[in-house]
């Protein structure tokens, strides 16, 4: 299996948000929402795409806190954190307005509890940062109970589950494994989820090397999908093939 990041239509869409919001003018406020279900690949993305441009990442807990969050971000910025609230916000404020970097909130569904989500709406009106908030799927309903933050959110991007276009492209970036088309559309009715995909690859890379197949077919699938758990090799031994 290549060890490559896949640019799946999800990513090129969050990667065309990203140039949008960073092109907007200083009068329009520059927060931005990412949700969907899990395994859909959205931390994966923001991490890539925060390591790429030297943004903050910050990944939420049960037990956050606005200082919690605030101390995250302080030590994010390569400072130390005070005790108080009022000096880390003050310091991170003190900080984006002299070198200004774009901050992403991933998990923010655990920042609802303790209210600590309201602390990012201080700092991106006092900041003028821009704010990337990422969360699971009914994290959009839960964000509009917050009017005065919801109004502040310049767009919405729902990470999609994966069609049969999408399995065949993350395929194509990932493995040199040949597919059948039934085999992509057996897939892609069985899985939304990158990791159960991945992991259902690695079965089959190995069983296709162990066997000499050089074509994966529906039943192949099926076979790995339905015994992963038992690791039993279903996989015909047949005469190579190729394409």
């Amino acid at each position: 299996m290549k060890q490559v990041f896949v640019r799946t239509k999800n990513v090129k869409k969050f990667v065309s948000l990203m140039e949008t919001l960073k092109n907007l003018p200083p009068n329009i406020p520059k927060l931005a929402l990412v949700y969907g279900s899990h395994g859909l690949g959205k931390t994966k993305t923001l991490i890539w795409w925060a390591t790429k441009n030297d943004a903050i990442y910050i990944r939420a807990n049960n037990d956050m806190t606005q200082n919690g969050l605030l101390k995250e971000i302080v030590l994010e910025l390569n400072q130390r954190p005070y005790h108080a609230m009022q000096d880390n916000l003050d310091l991170i404020i003190g900080q984006l307005r002299f070198n200004p970097k774009i901050i992403i909130v991933d998990e923010i569904d655990y920042l609802f509890s303790k209210n600590a989500i309201e602390i990012l709406r201080d700092i991106h009106d006092n900041s003028g940062t821009l704010i990337v908030l990422s969360g699971m799927g009914n994290v959009n309903t839960k964000i509009a109970r917050y009017k005065h933050f919801e109004d502040r959110i310049y767009k919405k991007l729902k990470f999609e589950p994966y069609n049969e276009s999408d399995i065949e492209d993350i395929l194509n970036q990932i493995t040199d494994l040949f597919f059948a088309p039934d085999a992509i559309k057996y897939l892609a009715t069985r899985t939304n989820q990158f990791r159960k995909i991945v992991q259902t690859l690695d079965q089959l890379e190995k069983q296709a090397e162990t066997n000499g197949v050089a074509e994966i077919t529906e039943n192949i699938i099926k076979g790995i999908i339905t015994n992963e758990r038992q690791n039993i090799n279903l996989m015909p031994k047949i005469e190579k093939k190729y394409a």
